[in-house]
């Protein structure tokens, strides 16, 4: 906890003070048989446009599966979502999350695969962080008997950028090299676990110090982000690395490339770096763009470089191979079946907890994925610690004073 704590801004310690929910009135009772509970987005912004409020329960149509979820996966773009970051959202209010796991509860007409009483997970686009999500049958996949729920919710996603980055944009083999930034968090480790299925590969993972102890064993080498890890790579590998995975974008795309050998494969499949402060910020993102290294294809012709993309969500939502998502699928459950991959899951979190496990993301606190428990109660808070509301809907400011004495994190392994 001390650990943790260390690398907490003043912003992340005033949410964890705050209480888990001031709203007991919007949470249904288990007599609302046609209504759940879900994350509501109001609006584009900062951790007060997130409320946990009831909804209609939606019911399958032609081809869907009707899941009574148990865990939802959170990512870093969900925090981007709720900055209103990303390109072509839906127009708030919106229920965001993008993977889940649960029971089929029911199918629609013209559905087979599954029947009613399976533990499955899911992709959904958008609508993932509420009781009940109907989803295409496509984007639905059976869980194996030994995985748990939590962990359900840490696969999907991770699991399946991190190997089609890896072998399906880059080609990953035996005795090559991948640097990986944000390697303490979902996709990092399951970047590091992959590349452990292949014989003699050696990965570089970028971090923040204070996670280095607890990831250390999972890469070959490892280093600190706010370092110039360019010249401590190339001591180790002086000609560079065959594979750059950047979820950060911003100047790391120029380290990227740079420390990437003839032959070798960048890829951007993220850009963390916009985000800075609690709203979108239009500086952050220009500043970000700003830095990014001029892309010149003569200069890729000249060094034998490659420069990709990859957005697994747009894989499935927008260019339609839900196909070679199964495939990839398929071969991760045998892996896991092996026991050769485990996802790794850093906190459990109620539905109402959403605004805090948000923060820690934003803080870069975590190690492997956070989960949104649905069966988790909120952790209890003294109400004299919480933070008052005002009636525009503005979160008052706290006195100042000695936070680090205040240990309120929920459930953290």
């Amino acid at each position: 906890m001390a650990k943790e704590r260390a690398g907490m801004t003043e912003e992340t310690q005033y949410m964890m003070d705050r209480i888990v929910t001031k709203e007991p009135e919007n949470v249904p009772t288990s007599g609302d048989a046609k209504e759940m509970r879900a994350v509501v987005l109001a609006g584009f912004g900062g951790l007060n446009k997130l409320r946990v409020t009831k909804k209609p329960m939606p019911e399958p149509q032609d081809g869907e599966v009707k899941i009574r979820v148990k865990a939802c996966g959170l990512n870093f773009l969900d925090l981007m979502v709720r900055q209103g970051t990303i390109d072509n959202p839906p127009k708030p209010p919106l229920v965001p999350g993008f993977e889940c796991c649960g029971i089929v509860e029911s199918v629609g007409e013209n559905t087979t695969g599954f029947e009613i009483g399976d533990r499955v997970m899911a992709f959904v686009h958008y609508n993932a962080w509420a009781e009940i999500v109907c989803t295409q049958v496509d984007f639905v996949y059976k869980m194996p008997e030994e995985m748990s729920f939590a962990e359900a919710a840490a696969f999907s996603l991770n699991f399946v950028a991190a190997y089609m980055m890896l072998f399906e944009v880059a080609n990953l083999r035996e005795g090559m090299s991948v640097l990986v930034q944000s390697a303490g968090g979902g996709v990092g480790q399951a970047v590091a676990q992959l590349c452990s299925t292949v014989p003699n590969v050696t990965v570089f993972g970028i971090a923040s110090c204070f996670k280095h102890a607890a990831i250390r064993d999972s890469v070959t080498h490892l280093f600190d982000r706010n370092v110039d890890y360019i010249q401590e790579v190339k001591k180790i590998s002086p000609e560079g690395v065959d594979i750059v995975l950047d979820c950060l974008c911003g100047d790391n795309t120029g380290k990227g490339l740079t420390l990437l050998r003839p032959l070798g494969t960048y890829i951007l499949y993220g850009a963390s770096n916009m985000v800075t402060g609690e709203t979108k910020s239009f500086f952050s993102f220009a500043k970000s763009w700003w830095q990014v290294e001029k892309v010149n294809p003569i200069k890729l012709y000249e060094e034998n470089k490659v420069i990709a993309g990859f957005s697994l969500l747009n894989l499935l939502f927008k260019h339609g191979k839900c196909s070679l998502v199964k495939s990839v699928m398929d071969k991760l459950l045998c892996l896991y079946d092996q026991k050769k991959i485990k996802p790794v899951v850093d906190s459990l979190w109620a539905l109402e907890e959403v605004k805090e496990a948000m923060q820690r993301i934003h803080d870069r606190g975590n190690i492997g994925k956070l989960i949104l428990d649905f069966e988790k109660s909120p952790t209890p808070l003294m109400a004299s610690d919480s933070t008052e509301t005002s009636e525009a809907g503005e979160e008052e400011e706290e006195p100042e004073g000695d936070n680090d004495s205040k240990e309120r994190m929920p459930f953290i392994h």
